[in-house]
């Protein structure tokens, strides 16, 4: 794996083709028609125009990334996780290097919801992409507050941050509880009509019992996996690299983690998937899709290669003329197992 400055990026970021036809100036004759793809998404009650969107937390609100890539192209944006009040996150350090990957224990620093929406959100209507905001809490009544307040703000849906592994309190709390995550996906469906969103923890013994309670409990949508929890030393000192101790492990070593859960849950509940977990490139995208999921979430593939997202767009176009694929659909859980 190339070596890659993780610790700029990271830090940074938390202070399809229609068909055409061509006409032949020379001749007037029709050129050869260019061949279209069906890369339209279903997520539930929420439509997509293609299947490649951000990982929270990995693309910031998206102003970020816009010189990079081209908002309107993304199925949608996931952004930075937002709760109530602002948080200050984990102190100092909360990142580090790991073989084919990275350990995270940011602590999801935010602004807080009003910043948000005052600050982030006018500039995300601009663009014809949707927009799902990631949302954590403390509280059950916490997630509904702010459930209700952003679907008066005419966002596209939300994702339950039930699985964050560095925070003291909340996330994973409810991420890991059969019993608390249920209450937590049966109150915030009662209280609003957006498409619901259930980021998965892979850190429990069965992601499948899961998976069928959030279908059971109202989600229209799961994605999975967040980072698995893990920790490093540096041998030098003695001491753990992060002063949270343990952090969020992300990248290429947690793929093929995260697609044997998107195929396990793909065989468990009928509602969509979103993969994600180690993508970068269009082939892991291919592969997560093949395994079960209707759509794909892009993040630390973010940090490596900041067009990650287009070219795994185009890549997925690609794979898809090659093997006379015409509609997106095709892909989802065709694996020949």
């Amino acid at each position: 794996m190339k070596k890659f400055n993780w610790f700029d990026w990271f830090d940074w970021l938390t202070n399809t083709t229609n068909s055409t036809i061509a006409t032949n100036t020379t001749t007037g004759k029709n050129m050869p028609k260019k061949k279209s793809f069906d890369l339209s998404v279903n997520l539930g009650k929420l439509k997509l125009k293609n299947p490649v969107l951000t990982a929270s937390g990995t693309f910031g609100y998206g102003k970020e990334y816009s010189e990079f890539v081209d908002l309107n192209r993304l199925g949608a944006i996931v952004v930075k996780g937002i709760s109530l009040k602002p948080m200050k996150g984990n102190p100092m350090p909360r990142i580090c290097e790991t073989p084919c990957g990275m350990l995270n224990a940011i602590g999801l620093q935010n602004p807080g919801l009003k910043d948000f929406i005052r600050k982030q959100l006018p500039y995300l209507k601009k663009f014809r992409t949707r927009i799902i905001v990631n949302i954590l809490g403390n509280s059950i009544d916490e997630y509904i507050e702010l459930a209700e307040n952003l679907e008066a703000q005419g966002i596209d849906a939300v994702e339950l941050n039930v699985s964050c592994p560095n925070v003291k309190k909340g996330g994973i709390v409810f991420g890991t509880d059969p019993k608390i995550f249920r209450e937590l996906i049966e109150s915030v469906r009662q209280r609003t009509s957006l498409p619901l969103i259930t980021k998965l923890s892979p850190n429990v013994s069965d992601i499948k019992l899961f998976a069928k309670i959030a279908e059971d409990a109202g989600s229209d949508v799961i994605s999975l996996i967040n980072t698995i929890t893990g920790m490093s030393i540096d041998i030098k000192t003695g001491k753990p690299r992060l002063a949270n101790i343990t952090g969020g492990l992300s990248g290429p070593a947690i793929k093929p983690v995260a697609v044997r859960m998107v195929w396990e849950c793909y065989k468990t509940v009928r509602i969509p998937i979103i993969g994600m977990g180690g993508i970068i490139s269009a082939e892991d995208a291919v592969e997560f899709l093949l395994a079960g999921a209707s759509a794909v979430a892009v993040g630390t593939g973010n940090f490596i290669n900041p067009k990650a997202t287009m070219d795994i767009l185009e890549g997925i176009k690609t794979y898809m003329s090659a093997k006379g694929i015409r509609s997106l659909r095709e892909l989802t859980g065709a694996v020949k197992c």
